[in-house]
């Protein structure tokens, strides 16, 4: 018997990454043909493709030929952007501005993830339209991106968002989840930035985002530009440590507020709220509710598995 492949094609890089995989899931069950590429962790599931590589970025596509590609690789650790600047301009800007002109040969349209961190922090919240004045090199390298992606495909979309936390491969992988040994290991006290204002945003919601903005331009080709999705609970990383605390039955009195602003590593924006009102008018978004989404995504490294059986059971 045939399979039936769904017409509408969907190219979606840094699919092995924590938003890449989400982005996947969501385009693959919602009746898209999903091709995923990576670089390091790519097979067995994934295309190998290094995206610094011109020829071979340009054979997936013109093969493939995508209606839309969503392009969620780049080098996101700040404190590593700022250690290797070079490799970070390469994958954030170059890489994009090639993703871009390619995407344009085949008329696909292109989804650019960016970040909160293009803007300064001082004045919140920040529209599509506010000027942006990134504080560090990372910041610095998305905001190029975005004008190079622009500069060589007018059709594009750039999606700003915040840190991001789901469903993780380990710990380390958001710098949400990564709290949780803190949290857990109760016998020690651990210091936690209460200074920074984030916005934990599910990598679920983004890819839902994605997805709805790829389905909308398919009927309106007005749909380009720059665009903002946030989660809207904001919190301090210890008010997050706290709320995973709560969400597990666990102890948080070992948790140490610390309310000066962190004088190690890349500078980070106090509060880089993102307003999501423009997407909203279009109808796209949803939002999962911080505890809920915490819950579902840090189940699997629960410690104390008899807390599992008393709330579960």
């Amino acid at each position: 018997e045939d399979v039936d492949i769904p017409s509408r094609r969907v190219l979606i890089t840094g699919a092995t990454g924590l938003l890449g995989r989400a982005v996947f899931k969501e385009f693959n069950e919602n009746n898209w043909n999903a091709v995923g590429c990576g670089y390091r962790r790519a097979q067995p599931r994934f295309e190998q493709i290094n995206l610094l590589d011109p020829i071979a970025v340009h054979d997936i596509i013109h093969d493939f030929q995508p209606h839309v590609i969503v392009h969620c690789a780049a080098e996101r650790r700040p404190d590593v952007v700022e250690s290797q600047p070079d490799a970070a301009s390469q994958l954030n800007v170059a890489a994009s501005a090639n993703l871009a002109k390619e995407a344009a040969g085949v008329g696909a349209f292109l989804i650019y993830i960016s970040t909160d961190y293009v803007f300064d922090g001082t004045s919140p919240p920040y529209k599509e339209t506010d000027v942006p004045n990134p504080l560090n090199l990372y910041g610095k390298t998305k905001l190029e991106g975005e004008k190079a992606v622009l500069e060589n495909n007018e059709e594009t979309a750039v999606l700003r968002i915040p840190v991001l936390y789901g469903e993780v491969e380990r710990l380390e992988e958001s710098a949400v989840t990564v709290m949780f040994d803190k949290v857990q290991f109760s016998n020690k006290s651990a210091n936690m930035d209460h200074w920074q204002q984030r916005f934990p945003t599910n990598v679920k919601d983004v890819a839902a985002v994605c997805r709805q903005l790829a389905e909308k331009r398919m009927l309106d080709p007005s749909i380009k530009g720059i665009f903002h999705w946030s989660g809207n609970e904001q919190m301090t990383k210890y008010e997050m440590a706290c709320a995973i605390a709560d969400a597990f039955n666990l102890p948080s009195s070992h948790l140490r507020p610390i309310t000066d602003s962190p004088v190690v590593g890349a500078l980070r924006p106090k509060n880089a709220q993102l307003d999501c009102s423009k997407l909203e008018m279009l109808g796209i978004g949803q939002r999962t509710p911080f505890r809920a989404g915490i819950r579902e995504s840090l189940w699997p490294f629960l410690i104390d598995k008899r807390w599992r059986q008393t709330v579960f059971h």
